[in-house]
């Protein structure tokens, strides 16, 4: 990056008040009567009423409408273990986006924690101010760990969207590239290169949707994971094969889709130049990918390619994902994001570029050709269809799994944020 852009980076992150969020007030507090309502004495009724009636609290309080977005500071963006702190231009920016693109209002949380049960133990104490909680930035494969234990102790929604956020935007754009390819899900032979949070978690989501297992390959620091490693943790080892392959440039010979979430460069020209015909190449590593698009294009005319890059066409960004899986999730007072969700939400963000694409996206994307074809898998993230289709599947996937305590809202499908009235959730 250049000194120029660092500092418009600082600048635009100081001035003219510190940090990227505040608190707003939502009733009147002017008068001597308001105040008299909003605190003591009129704030007692809601109190007796939510002490009477727990579920009360999504009537008389914010928590329906509120996230919390919470980092241990471990695995920071591509920065590694900067601490909690450190985290929190991150955290906040994640509530910019759910404001932004859900109307959800988030408080994020940067905790301090020597260990993994410390964290847990944090949030699992307060989490019933809230109505869901994000997981951000935590290092693999604690991850995983914190994850499920968190939902299993939260009667409310945990997500992890480091793991979930990326595999289902990743899972909507396969999905359409196998259409174009003309490749059935059931077939092909899947090379992952990165055993963390996003590979675990989209590996996992391919699965779901019907991917083999036998048909994957992953690989970590150490090359292909195959039955005969005696290194592996248990998230590894679910994900093991008996295979005579090694290396990356082993696993890519004749492979269908490449799906990169590890680090730029590990893929060569003749790496591409290997794979099966009409091959997939998710090279999403941030800032710089795999392998760059130039570079796969020029030994492959018949690939379709992705990035996590906004300058690429196709670009996998988990804004297309976490704002509305919430939205739909606490518009029906959800207890969980489960698989049924996941997939209802890969399937909406992929049906969108299969239709005529609304005036200002192709306004603002002039010149990209914004028709279902291989540079157009994706759809782009101020589609402002995504707020109406991602959460009302969501709800209603919800709804159908069991995990709603109410019913699909009546208000639903949302078409802009104004649309919302958390009062009523």
């Amino acid at each position: 990056m250049s000194d120029d852009f660092k500092q418009a980076a600082l600048d635009y992150h100081a001035k003219p008040r510190p940090g990227k969020i505040s608190v707003e007030i939502t009733k009147p507090a002017d008068t001597g009567a308001d105040l008299t309502l909003a605190y003591s004495p009129g704030v007692a009724e809601p109190v007796r009423e939510i002490a009477r009636e727990p579920e009360l609290a999504y009537r008389y309080t914010s928590k329906g409408n509120l996230v919390a977005v919470i980092s241990d500071g471990t695995a920071i963006l591509g920065l590694g273990n900067l601490g909690a702190l450190a985290s929190k231009p991150v955290m906040e920016g994640k509530g910019i986006l759910f404001k932004r693109f859900a109307g959800i209002d988030v408080f994020d949380i940067e905790v301090e924690a020597e260990d993994s049960q410390a964290f847990i133990d944090t949030v699992t104490r307060i989490h019933t101010t809230f109505g869901g909680i994000n997981l951000e930035d935590i290092k693999a494969p604690e991850c995983f760990e914190v994850e499920r234990i968190l939902k299993e102790q939260c009667d409310i929604p945990v997500f992890h969207d480091d793991q979930h956020g990326t595999a289902i935007v990743a899972c909507a754009g396969l999905l359409n590239a196998l259409v174009l390819q003309k490749k059935k899900v059931e077939d092909i032979v899947v090379v992952c290169v990165g055993a963390g949070a996003a590979g675990v978690a989209s590996v996992r989501l391919m699965i779901e949707m019907g991917v083999r297992r036998e048909n994957i390959l992953m690989l970590d620091r150490k090359g292909v994971i195959h039955s005969r490693r005696d290194d592996l943790n248990q998230y590894k080892a679910a994900f093991a094969v008996d295979t005579d392959k090694r290396t990356l440039s082993d696993a890519m010979r004749d492979a269908d889709v490449f799906i990169g979430v590890s680090g730029p460069d590990m893929v060569t020209a003749e790496m591409i130049e290997s794979m099966a015909p009409n091959p997939i190449v998710f090279a999403l590593a941030n800032p710089d990918p795999e392998i760059r698009p130039e570079l796969a294009r020029s030994v492959r005319q018949d690939l379709i390619i992705a990035t996590g890059r906004s300058d690429y066409p196709n670009q996998v960004n988990n804004v297309l994902c976490f704002p509305y899986i919430f939205r739909g999730a606490l518009d029906v007072r959800a207890s969980a994001i489960n698989e049924a969700m996941k997939l209802a939400a890969v399937h909406a963000i992929a049906s969108l570029v299969r239709e005529t694409a609304p005036e200002e996206v192709r306004r603002a994307y002039a010149g990209e050709a914004l028709t279902f074809g291989p540079d157009y898998i994706i759809p782009k993230p101020n589609d402002p269809r995504l707020l109406g289709v991602v959460s009302a599947a969501v709800a209603k996937a919800a709804v159908e799994s069991g995990v709603a305590r109410k019913g699909y809202p009546g208000h639903y499908p949302l078409v802009t944020v104004e649309d919302i009235f958390p009062g009523e959730l």
